[in-house]
C-alpha cells in the first residue's frame, strides 16, 4: 500500500516532459500571433492575392 504514494511523489517530481510543453506553448503563441497579423494583409479572407504579391517581389519583379 505504501508503494502508491511513493510512485505518486516520484511522478510529481518528474520534470522530463516540462520542456516539451513549454516549447509547444511558445510555438502555439507564435502561430496565433502570425495568424492575427496576417489577417489584415489578406483581401476578403483569402491569402492567395497576398501570396502572389510576395512571390512577385521574391522573383525580382516590381512590387506594388
Amino acid at each position: 500500500m505504501q508503494a502508491i504514494p511513493r510512485h505518486l511523489r516520484r511522478l510529481v517530481r518528474d520534470e522530463s516532459g516540462s520542456q516539451v510543453i513549454e516549447y509547444a506553448l511558445i510555438i502555439a503563441t507564435i502561430s496565433i500571433a502570425l495568424v492575427v497579423l496576417l489577417v489584415p494583409l489578406t483581401a476578403n479572407g483569402s491569402y492567395a492575392p497576398w501570396i502572389d504579391r510576395v512571390l512577385t517581389c521574391l522573383a525580382g519583379r516590381a512590387c506594388s
